[in-house]
């Protein structure tokens, strides 16, 4: 199989990157007289896309753009390259990220109450330190509470293009399964070498009203 011109050149901003990149980025950086056309990149990255199936690591879509990144199942092994010991996140602190994701926006009141204790100051602070949740709008009931939703960062760092690509509710209704289908642990272990603690189940009921996005 013939091989796109353009594979060689757009592999190597990829990985020199070390970040997402769109398209759109990819195209800026050739010089006017030689750009191609945007559907040559993106033929590009699927001839990619494809050439990585059977290898250690693999080019993903997320919400900032293209990466490449390592699979999942091999995060264990390569965060051991790290010396430093790495960040670890308690199973309140992924409940609570679980709930946002999910039930976005929502107030930190109703999340204590799904979860049934209070959500920790210092879990609201890393979540937002991290960049993976935001202030979207506030609740039109007394006070005022702040509503929350998650970010793009967010997004990028679990491998997701959209919310769209979250498992539905009706599909996942503990927060097990909720982290093994967004690949929490693997993808904390890819960045930051794992989790602290084993995983816990915990309900989250669709709203009522609501359809499970």
């Amino acid at each position: 199989m013939t091989q796109h011109p353009l594979s060689g050149v757009v592999e190597a901003v990829l990985l020199a990157a070390g970040r997402p990149v769109t398209v759109e980025q990819l195209l800026e950086l050739f010089d006017e007289g030689q750009r191609p056309p945007a559907e040559e990149v993106t033929a590009a990255l699927a001839e990619l896309q494809q050439s990585y199936k059977e290898r250690g690591v693999e080019l993903r879509e997320v919400a900032s753009g293209w990466r490449v990144q390592i699979r999942p199942q091999h995060a264990d092994v390569v965060s051991r390259l790290w010396q430093e010991r790495p960040s670890r996140y308690s199973r309140a602190l992924l409940e609570t990220l679980a709930l946002i994701a999910y039930r976005q926006p929502i107030t930190r009141g109703e999340i204590e109450d799904i979860r049934g204790v209070t959500v920790a100051t210092t879990i609201m602070r890393t979540l937002h330190e991290r960049n993976w949740i935001r202030v979207v709008g506030h609740r039109e009931v007394p006070g005022h509470p702040e509503l929350l939703g998650t970010t793009r960062e967010f997004l990028d760092y679990f491998g997701l293009k959209s919310l769209d690509a979250l498992p539905t509710l009706a599909e996942s209704r503990d927060l097990e399964d909720i982290r093994e289908q967004l690949d929490l642990p693997a993808a904390i272990a890819t960045a930051e070498a794992g989790l602290a603690e084993e995983p816990v189940a915990i309900e989250v009921p669709p709203a009522a009203g609501d359809e499970p996005r």
